[in-house]
């Protein structure tokens, strides 16, 4: 059964005169990190969500513009964990408007090699991708229905071209993928009209982490793009913060933001 927060009466009365909250789960990665600064560089107040990467998260919050950021420890596989993240936002802000589902995990196994896509990392790249991203939003709705913002609360679920076509690092990655999207539609009808559920569904994206890989591998990617290169990170925040500030009349939907990618599969 989903609990319902009861925000402190005095952060009741601020709800709506202070400036927007987003939870960016995965907030320190590469993708997130973009998300958090264009976010904050919108007005937003912004809390950095990490599971190990303490020192990056707390660089990050440093470094965004404006003020009211902070970074939580927030590992997207413990429900409990979650719940008390939610207990102390709803303490500290007063508010949530946004969360935002960037964490994920992946590892490289061709999708012919059926014995390395062993059990283990089978679990682990659906509980973080597909259950994760579900017990956030158990975690945080009833905080998201408080959301003044125009068309509601908002939730972003960083998706993949990989949950349309198939086509990524190994075979579970783009099962859970197709799985998140479906759980985009199914959370965009369920929870209308307080709170927004949408996709954004990048193709490859050139972080330093995929700059960093086969140098010949990487530019035939590129040159598979109709667009002629990869989406950059500032490319995929731009979206989410479309998505938060602009797309009010948007929920349940996939947006594709790879650069006409899946137009040639």
């Amino acid at each position: 059964m989903a609990t319902t927060l009861e925000l402190p009466v005095e952060r009741k009365e601020k709800i709506g005169k202070t400036k927007p909250v987003a939870i960016v789960f995965g907030g320190a990665g590469g993708i997130g990190s973009a998300i958090c600064k264009k976010l904050a560089e919108d007005g937003m107040r912004v809390v950095v969500g990490y599971n190990t990467a303490a020192a990056n998260a707390e660089a990050l919050v440093k470094s965004l513009a404006g003020d009211g950021h902070s970074a939580h420890k927030a590992p997207v596989t413990d429900t409990a964990a979650l719940a008390k993240l939610a207990q102390d936002i709803a303490e500290d802000y007063g508010r949530c408007d946004a969360i935002v589902n960037c964490a994920g995990t992946t590892r490289f196994v061709k999708h012919a090699d059926l014995a390395s896509l062993d059990d283990e990392l089978i679990d682990r790249i659906l509980a973080t991708n597909v259950r994760g991203a579900f017990a956030t939003v158990r975690a945080f709705h009833s905080l998201l229905e408080k959301s003044p913002l125009p068309g509601g609360g908002v939730v972003v679920n960083l998706s993949s071209s990989a949950g349309n076509f198939a086509i990524g690092s190994n075979v579970m990655y783009c099962a859970s993928k197709a799985a998140l999207d479906n759980m985009t539609k199914a959370l965009g009808r369920a929870l209308a009209p307080r709170v927004r559920v949408v996709s954004v569904a990048p193709a490859l994206v050139d972080t330093e982490f995929v700059k960093s890989l086969d140098k010949d591998w990487h530019d035939a990617q590129a040159a598979s793009t109709p667009m002629g290169r990869l989406a950059t990170p500032d490319e995929i925040a731009a979206a989410v913060a479309a998505v938060i500030t602009t797309l009010t009349f948007t929920t349940g939907s996939i947006l594709q933001v790879d650069g006409g990618r899946t137009l040639g599969v």
